[in-house]
């Protein structure tokens, strides 16, 4: 009897033992838990509070040129989102293409525009240039297009 009183103190005390420990991984397990919810709910807000780029015409139609023309226009692009937009890059398709914008930050609510020329020499026939602006907003790579015909001289 003497035997049997000390295993099942013995096996008592494992029991409480082991199951302690399991009671601290388990809170140590909801802390992490609660830890990776937090960052991934600021990551959330985060992406939530992104500048997004929309233009008022994502295409102009010059219609018909003569060679040799310079064509002129500018796209206004509004910032729909959250927080202020940079523009990073401005690129067109084409070296006869200049795209001049501006490196300020655009508030949200606020507009900016890109200011494109088309020099049309050397370019004769239906033409279609894409513009490519890269910036930090939400969407952050969009293009616009600048289509028409160049008539030979």
């Amino acid at each position: 009897m003497k035997n049997f009183s000390k295993y099942s103190v013995l096996a008592l005390a494992s029991v409480l033992f082991f199951s302690c420990g399991n009671a601290q991984k388990g809170q140590a397990e909801t802390a992490k838990t609660g830890t990776e919810a937090v960052a991934v709910d600021s990551l959330s807000k985060a992406a939530a509070q992104l500048g997004k780029v929309e233009f008022a015409e994502s295409a102009f139609d010059f219609g018909q040129v003569k060679e040799g023309a310079e064509v002129k226009h500018t796209f206004v692009l509004k910032n729909t989102g959250d927080a202020p937009v940079i523009l990073s890059k401005v690129t067109a398709s084409c070296g006869c293409t200049q795209p001049e914008f501006s490196k300020s930050p655009i508030l949200p609510g606020g507009t900016s525009d890109i200011h494109v020329t088309f020099k049309s020499e050397g370019q004769v026939g239906k033409q279609q240039k894409i513009i490519t602006i890269q910036s930090n907003a939400s969407n952050g790579m969009t293009t616009v297009q600048l289509k028409g015909e160049v008539l030979p001289k």
